[in-house]
């Protein structure tokens, strides 16, 4: 697959104008389309619904798209959760999805009417002391041991931190019945990022099983199930991209095979995608504004790991388009860098690129998820603006830069620098 950026250079140039880089660029138009893509694949269920997971993209004006285009939120925090409510989306629109949970959390999450999703047996108690158990609930599953597909070991689940154990789910379920909740989910997240049509009709499986032994063991009546994440996207050009329509339907088969005979036909499919729901429609823009040449040949660019760590922490891939030279041939063996004071502050390593020479634009794809979200501010690196592409091709602003008024913010106690003039 031959990766090509959402922008032409000439669009890019006129945005960079007004909105110097670096800075995160979204782009309205394939979110939308994309969103509506995932409705379709699963309209076949009646009560589908996907739960944004607000984590990887935590921006307002995102959030608002998404719910224009019917999805709700996936929050784990405090602050997730004011976010979604800053954005109208409360009631079952929002699933609260935590671990390790402190009591305020569920008490903002039952206070906003949220779908409480339980990670673990001991926080029933936990609940009920902070707010009370709520008619509708959800307990995470961990199945333990190694969860494969047929092209391998996708991920261990006995290692994750996540999640009940079997015998606590029906544990869990008879005690929150007698506590008083009416409807159940069940929700379980087994393997991130995976690049597969495989994945969500395999765990369907296990899951659609489950709830069929727990409500014939406990009577418990269950209202959903919740697929949750990683569904992932193809980072590298080389990768075959997951194909929705394909997963949906092979989720429809497992349900029709293990739920309809069960005479749980009518149990809604929920989802809490968020790298698939943004990634690809996201992208970093930065500027080359050095060059290295010692023992390999390095350009640096005015982005860093601040921006985008997923390269610095996992080693990850991002591709990187020099704009203007889409076509032209990659002849050149680059590490693309950033100003941190870290080795591994790299973009890419020994990645084969055009001819960069300074002032080059630099798209690096994918950025859309798991991308600003993920920030910080390690030497005092100020963190960029975040701009969105809309659908009538306009860019405009939706997170501006921080300066360094917001850097020390947090020393309101300290004279000097409460003191100190800034050049906003």
């Amino acid at each position: 697959m031959d990766k090509r950026p959402f922008v032409t250079k000439e669009q890019l140039d006129a945005i960079i104008q007004q909105f110097p880089t670096p800075f995160h660029l979204y782009d309205e138009k394939g979110i939308r389309e994309n969103a509506r893509l995932v409705n379709q694949a699963f309209a076949w269920n009646k009560g589908y619904h996907e739960y944004f997971a607000v984590k990887a993209t935590p921006n307002p004006f995102l959030l608002k798209i998404l719910h224009e285009e019917g999805c709700g939120c996936d929050c784990s925090s405090l602050t997730e959760l004011m976010l979604s409510e800053a954005c109208g989306i409360t009631g079952h629109d929002i699933m609260f999805s935590s671990n390790d949970t402190p009591s305020e959390e569920f008490r903002k999450a039952y206070d906003l009417g949220a779908i409480i999703n339980l990670d673990d047996i001991t926080h029933i108690d936990q609940l009920e002391k902070t707010c009370g158990i709520p008619e509708t609930i959800c307990c995470r599953f961990n199945p333990g041991g190694l969860f494969e597909l047929s092209n391998g070991i996708m991920d261990n689940p006995g290692d994750s931190k996540y999640g009940m154990t079997t015998d606590q789910m029906y544990e869990a379920f008879r005690i929150l019945k007698k506590k008083g909740a009416k409807h159940f989910g069940i929700h379980a997240f087994l393997a991130s990022n995976t690049v597969t049509n495989e994945y969500y009709p395999k765990l369907a499986g296990v899951l659609f099983r489950l709830a069929v032994d727990l409500k014939r063991k406990t009577g418990a009546d269950i209202r959903f199930i919740n697929l949750s994440g990683g569904v992932g996207v193809a980072y590298r050009p080389d990768q075959t991209p997951n194909d929705i329509t394909a997963i949906g339907e092979g989720v429809r088969k497992v349900y029709e095979q293990i739920l309809v005979p069960a005479g749980m036909g009518d149990v809604a499919l929920y989802t809490e995608m968020g790298r698939f729901m943004l990634a690809p429609y996201g992208a970093l823009i930065t500027t080359a504004i050095h060059e290295k040449h010692i023992y390999k040949e390095y350009i640096g660019v005015d982005a860093c790991a601040a921006d985008l760590m997923r390269p610095a922490m996992y080693g990850a891939y991002h591709h990187i388009t020099v704009m203007g030279r889409e076509d032209a041939i990659c002849d050149h063996k680059y590490d693309v860098t950033g100003s941190l004071c870290e080795n591994n502050d790299k973009f890419a390593v020994d990645r084969m690129l055009p001819k960069i020479d300074m002032g080059d634009v630099l798209f690096i794809h994918d950025a859309g998820a798991h991308g600003y979200s993920m920030g910080y501010n390690y030497n005092g690196r100020l963190r960029h603006a975040e701009i969105l592409l809309q659908e009538d091709g306009t860019p405009k602003m939706i997170r501006r830069a921080e300066t360094p008024r917001d850097y020390f913010a947090t020393f309101d106690f300290c004279d000097i620098l409460k003191d100190m003039k800034y050049d906003d």
